[in-house]
């Protein structure tokens, strides 16, 4: 059976999910399967976010600015801090759908409209 991940998503306003799912399915482990699509509560309802949840069979999970910013994560960016509110969507969001005790294995990936990082 696969291995569980949680996605973490940074996503600009707009973003389609061809292009959510075309960086998710890079992104994921070869032996691994996306359990949960993670990001900004800001971003969640966002027609490409919700539509690459749907077509993935995964729920999307939200968070807050506020909580995303305070992960520690190896990549932070002052232009998402000053963009969101948070130095870092994808790689703290993955971390906080994943829990205590897990690990960044993709670190965060750019790519267009979309960022992806992946935890488990």
């Amino acid at each position: 059976m696969p291995e569980p991940v949680y996605v973490g998503l940074g996503a600009r306003p707009g973003v389609s999910a061809d292009e959510v799912v075309s960086l998710v399915r890079q992104c994921v482990p070869a032996g691994c399967r996306a359990v949960v699509l993670a990001t900004l509560a800001a971003r969640a309802a966002e027609p490409g976010v919700a539509g690459a949840a749907a077509r993935l069979g995964v729920p999307v999970r939200s968070y807050e600015a506020a909580e995303l910013a305070g992960v520690a994560v190896p990549h932070p960016s002052a232009v998402a801090g000053a963009a969101v509110g948070t130095p870092s969507v994808a790689e703290a969001a993955a971390l906080l759908a994943a829990g205590a005790g897990t690990v960044l294995l993709v670190p965060k990936v750019v790519s267009g409209r979309v960022t992806c990082a992946v935890a488990g």
